[in-house]
């Protein structure tokens, strides 16, 4: 006998197929986002860059989405022009920005101008990693939004928690392949090698705007949603409920202690505990390994038992036992160092397996778009000013000496603040478990209904 489904999500295969093809994008978005931050010490040694450019260049990322609000916008159009278009402009700017940041990679490597006191191979590479991350951002809470729209009331946890596995895979490549080609081919073959995994993943999302159109014919057909229904008095509805302050705190707390990290991890682990260069990315990449094996684990969980905002205090707690320990001058094991990356992925895999599944709790469909993008909003402060503030901080306070070229940093320091901003997190996770309380969220329930 032929089973038939009302809707296309209603198959699980089928439900799981479209999540593959988009989570493809994003993975390559990952590759591409994490392939320059092993590189610090040779773009340093062989282009010239200091600490500070090191970190202009990491802070671009977010810089249009902060300062022109285009993260904002892209949540706007998400909500009035839907994921198929949204989600093929987002991938168009990630593959122009990232063919720009190769540019000034290759043809402006020996460019001697200078601009705002930056180089101008520093700027236009910058210009491009900020075109990237507008898409990249884009792109993120579109998939966010396809996820809640093909499974809610169904494994929506397990969903986004194997959509930010995949994309792991993209980071831990990036951080396991970026030295070895740079050593063995050239400096930008790893920025090349991304460029075309997104073409590919610009490639994917065609694919999945065939399968969409097909799920929003039977939608209208069935008269059982109210996707793409937005209006612009719905942010002020988002900007009131507290839920989305504490989540948005939560975010950008969170993840500035861990994607700024990232960037100067692999240097970190070099001068401080004198692990070679080649191995250096690979355990910096340990956060994303970890998110990949455990966040559809945690997912899962979510979305029998439930405990969101538990898990998120969790996660936040961790946070500040590795940092912390980090910071300690006198505990120099590399053994210590590598078991510290593993339980920040563990804490990178509780958090976001908890965060954006209840985003779908607390805001009804049409406006997830706009709330998930306020949010990204916000987070892209933090992910544009730490990476900056780190950067000052080396250069002004923590240069310990010279070799092959470069400056030998002490991330005493650096360490301290991000234990500092990990502990606010805490204070916020705890908030939103008070809020949950008080509002009835539902976060500590589970999202699959028997």
């Amino acid at each position: 006998m032929t089973q038939t489904y009302k809707r296309l999500n209603d198959s699980a295969a089928i439900r799981w197929s479209a999540l593959g093809v988009v989570a493809f994008t994003m993975m390559a978005a990952y590759f591409v986002n994490d392939v320059v931050a092993p590189l610090k010490s040779i773009l340093e040694s062989d282009l010239g860059w200091s600490s500070r450019e090191f970190g202009f260049f990491t802070g671009a990322y977010s810089f249009l989405n902060v300062f022109l609000l285009m993260l904002i916008w892209g949540g706007f159009i998400l909500d009035r022009f839907g994921v198929r278009f949204t989600g093929k402009l987002a991938a168009i700017l990630m593959v122009a920005g990232t063919a720009m940041e190769y540019y000034a990679m290759t043809a402006m490597a020996d460019a001697t101008g200078t601009v705002l006191g930056y180089k101008s191979g520093v700027m236009v590479a910058s210009a491009g990693y900020a075109i990237f991350g507008v898409g990249a951002e884009v792109a993120g809470i579109t998939v966010t939004k396809i996820i809640a729209k093909w499974f809610r009331g169904k494994e929506m946890a397990t969903a986004m928690g194997v959509q930010v596995a995949l994309a792991r895979i993209g980071s831990q490549a990036a951080y396991s392949v970026a030295i070895p080609l740079a050593r063995n081919f050239s400096l930008t073959t790893p920025v090349m090698v991304g460029l075309i995994l997104l073409a590919g993943g610009l490639a994917a999302f065609f694919v999945f705007s065939v399968m969409d159109k097909k799920l929003d014919s039977q939608i209208e057909a069935a008269q059982d949603g109210d996707y793409e229904k937005f209006s612009f008095k719905d942010v002020g509805s988002i900007l009131g409920n507290t839920g989305f302050w504490l989540i948005a705190l939560l975010c950008v707390l969170f993840y500035s202690c861990v994607f700024p990290f990232q960037k100067f991890a692999s240097e970190f682990l070099m001068n401080k505990y004198a692990i070679a260069e080649n191995l250096a990315g690979t355990i910096a990449g340990l956060p994303a390994l970890g998110a990949l094996i455990l966040t559809p684990v945690f997912g899962g969980f979510i979305d029998k038992r439930g405990k969101s905002a538990s898990i998120m205090a969790l996660g936040a707690a961790m946070l500040i036992f590795v940092h912390a320990v980090y910071a300690l001058p006198f505990v120099d094991s590399a053994a210590v160092a590598i078991g510290l990356m593993i339980i920040l992925g563990i804490a990178f895999s509780l958090v976001p397996s908890a965060m954006w599944p209840a985003v779908a709790k607390i805001f009804p469909q049409h406006q997830l778009g706009t709330a998930y993008a306020l949010i990204f909003f916000i987070q892209n402060i933090g992910l544009w000013g730490v990476p900056n503030l780190i950067g000052w901080i080396l250069d002004t306070y923590c240069v310990a000496g010279n070799a092959g070229g470069g400056n030998v940093y002490d991330y005493t320091l650096p360490e301290i603040t991000f234990s500092f901003i990990a502990l606010l997190s805490l204070v916020v996770a705890f908030l939103l478990k008070a809020a949950d309380k008080k509002y009835g969220y539902k976060l500590e329930e589970p999202n699959i209904k028997k």
